[in-house]
């Protein structure tokens, strides 16, 4: 795995730290163990749309530490000594799955953490790399260990359905005076997420097929690709991790590609540099799509914005999406 010595050394170190009386941020910490006076659920959550949905199906009767913060690179993080004692405080632990968050494994036994860990993945049928459908990741199934499945799940709404079921399920073992509440909760959210989708569907269908191809700065959106029967043509980094590079022969095979295919644009992201996006995007002739119109590939948006819950940011890429196509 990617960095994994220096992830994990990093997660040594913080817990050294912790182990000799922490020296984390604080308010997150707090926040995510919850005063002494606080009888709501302590839960931590990896990833902003993870803790979005915490939150939503959550409500009052938790509080949420959210690791990644916005428009940080998911596949490139390291834990922090904060991040130790938020989990070792916690009474339940949310993570994405599909090997999104390599990290955690590690610093779950380094805060000598005792609750519950809920993947959210569970039940989603997984893709692998390369546009290829993957079979379902069952309950209790390591799916991402020894092959490589794409982890942003959440960018088909079904697929969110899924993952806010497997956190209210979690939620509700943790916490059964609330599992009333959780339940409403879902169920109200399953409501929006059907509405998202069926936006999406409508938007793009004001689109001719021959017109809906998408380059991206990297493999993020292969399942909002399917489901909306998209094109993919190509992505600046050549993976669904951010860490790989294109070499000379994959930069003007790109290039060659997005040219012969009339591709109208390449599509920068929120928690990615648009440089090599616009050196492409130069040499094929067509435009990028970035600053305020990026696309939230990998995370949501700022606390507070439109953009900064999970429906927000993804009618957001849908807008940009359809708006530069020709929609």
């Amino acid at each position: 795995m990617k960095n994994t010595q220096r992830m994990f050394g990093a997660a040594a170190a913080a817990a050294a730290l912790v182990l000799v009386g922490g020296c984390g941020s604080g308010d997150d910490a707090a926040q995510g163990s919850g005063a002494a006076d606080d009888t709501r659920l302590a839960v931590v959550a990896t990833t902003p749309e993870v803790a979005d949905f915490v939150r939503t199906i959550g409500g009052g009767d938790v509080t949420v530490t959210q690791i990644i913060k916005p428009n940080v690179d998911p596949h490139d993080y390291e834990p922090t000594p904060a991040d130790i004692q938020a989990i070792g405080k916690a009474a339940v632990v949310v993570k994405n799955g599909v090997g999104l968050e390599e990290w955690l494994d590690r610093t779950i036994e380094s805060a000598g953490f005792k609750g519950t860990v809920v993947d959210s993945s569970q039940g989603v049928t997984l893709r692998e790399g390369g546009h290829e459908e993957g079979a379902g990741h069952e309950e209790g199934e390591e799916a991402h260990e020894g092959e490589e499945h794409d982890p942003h799940i959440w960018h088909n709404p079904l697929n969110a359905k899924t993952m806010v079921a497997n956190i209210e399920k979690g939620l509700s073992a943790a916490d059964p005076a609330h599992a009333a509440a959780f339940a409403g909760n879902v169920k109200t959210y399953t409501a929006e997420l059907d509405r998202l989708d069926a936006d999406n569907e409508a938007a793009f269908a004001r689109i001719p097929a021959d017109q809906r191809k998408l380059v991206t700065n990297h493999d993020a959106f292969g399942y909002y690709v399917d489901r909306y029967k998209l094109e993919f043509v190509g992505s600046v980094i050549p993976s669904l991790d951010t860490s790989a590079e294109l070499s000379a022969k994959q930069l003007n095979d790109l290039v060659t590609k997005i040219k012969a295919t009339g591709t109208k644009a390449i599509f920068a992201e929120t928690s990615l540099p648009p440089k090599s996006a616009e050196a492409i995007a130069n040499q094929a002739g067509v435009k990028v799509i970035g600053g305020e119109d990026a696309l939230y590939g990998d995370s949501i948006g700022a606390e507070g914005t439109p953009e900064g819950t999970y429906l927000g940011a993804e009618r957001h890429n849908t807008r940009v999406i359809v708006t530069a196509l020709g929609g």
